[in-house]
C-alpha cells in the first residue's frame, strides 16, 4: 500500500515538474519495460537480443523527445529505419538457435514497449512547449476506467467480456469504466484547459475501448507463457507491463486522434 502510494506521488510529480523529469521517468520505464519483456520471452531456446533491443528502444524514445523539444534538425528521424536494420546485422554474429524468431521478438519489444512510451512525448508537447495536462489527464482517465470497471464488475458483473483470456472481466464492468471515464473527462475539461471537452471525451472513449484491449493483449501473452505477473518490480502490483498495459495500447490511438482532430 505504502509502496503504491509513494510510487504514485513520484509518478505524478515527475510528470508535473518539468519535461526533463518526465524524460527521466519514462526513459527509465522504457528500459525497465523492455528488460521485463525480453526476460518473459527468453524461454524455449528463444533469445531476443536484449542489448540491441534496449539501445533501439531508448534511442527511439530519445529521438522523439528531442524532436518534440525542437532540438533536432528536421531530417534527424530518418536515421531510425537504418538503425532498426542493425538488429538484423547483430543476429548474424550471435550464433543462436531460431535467429529470425529472436529478431522478431527483439523488434516486437521496441514496437510494443518503447514506441508507445516514445509517442507519449508527442501528447505532452504543443508547439515545442511541454504541458503536463494532457499526459496527467490521460493517466487519470486510464485509472478511472480501471477503477470504474473494477467496482462495477464486482457489484453487477454477470456477462463475460472475454472469458477465454480474462474470466474476471465483464461487459457491466466495461460499461461502468466507460461511464466513469466520461465523467472524469468532463471534470478534466473544466480544469485542464489545454485540451477541449471534445478532445477529453475522445481520449476517454479511446481509453475505454483500447485500454481493455491492451489489458487483454498482455493477459494473452502471460497466459501463453504460463506466468501470473510480468514481473515483481512493484511490490504487490506486478511488473511494468502489468501496470502500463492499457497505456501501451491507447497512446498510439490518442496521438492519431489528437493529430487528426
Amino acid at each position: 500500500m505504502l509502496a503504491g502510494l509513494a510510487g504514485g506521488i513520484i509518478f505524478i510529480g515527475a510528470i508535473w515538474l518539468s519535461e526533463w523529469t518526465f524524460f527521466l521517468l519514462f526513459g527509465a520505464l522504457t528500459v525497465l519495460g523492455l528488460l521485463e519483456f525480453y526476460r518473459l520471452l527468453s524461454v524455449n531456446n528463444m533469445a531476443p537480443n536484449k542489448p540491441i533491443g534496449v539501445l533501439l528502444g531508448i534511442g527511439l524514445f530519445l529521438l522523439v523527445f528531442l524532436d518534440q523539444k525542437g532540438l533536432l534538425p528536421g531530417n534527424a528521424l530518418y536515421v531510425l529505419p537504418p538503425v532498426l536494420m542493425l538488429a538484423f546485422v547483430a543476429e548474424l554474429f550471435r550464433k543462436k538457435q531460431y535467429p529470425f524468431v529472436n529478431l522478431g521478438l527483439t523488434v516486437l519489444g521496441v514496437f510494443y514497449v518503447a514506441m508507445p512510451f516514445a509517442l507519449f512525448s508527442i501528447i505532452g508537447f504543443q508547439n515545442r512547449n511541454y504541458t503536463w495536462q494532457p499526459i496527467l489527464g490521460t493517466m487519470f482517465l486510464i485509472w478511472s476506467a480501471d477503477s470504474g470497471a473494477y467496482f462495477a464488475g464486482k457489484s453487477m458483473g454477470k456477462n463475460k467480456l472475454f472469458e477465454r483470456i480474462s474470466p474476471g472481466k465483464t461487459w457491466e464492468g466495461w460499461a461502468g469504466g466507460t461511464l466513469l471515464a466520461i465523467g472524469v473527462a468532463w471534470l478534466l475539461a473544466q480544469y485542464m484547459t489545454d485540451l477541449s471537452f471534445f478532445h477529453w471525451v475522445g481520449i476517454a472513449l479511446i481509453v475505454s475501448v483500447f485500454g481493455v484491449l491492451g489489458d487483454l493483449a498482455e493477459s494473452l501473452m502471460k497466459r501463453s507463457l504460463g506466468v501470473k505477473d510480468s514481473g515483481s518490480l512493484i511490490p504487490g502490483h506486478g511488473g511494468i507491463l502489468d501496470r502500463f498495459d492499457s497505456l501501451l495500447m491507447v497512446v498510439p490511438f490518442i496521438v492519431a486522434f489528437l493529430k487528426i482532430f
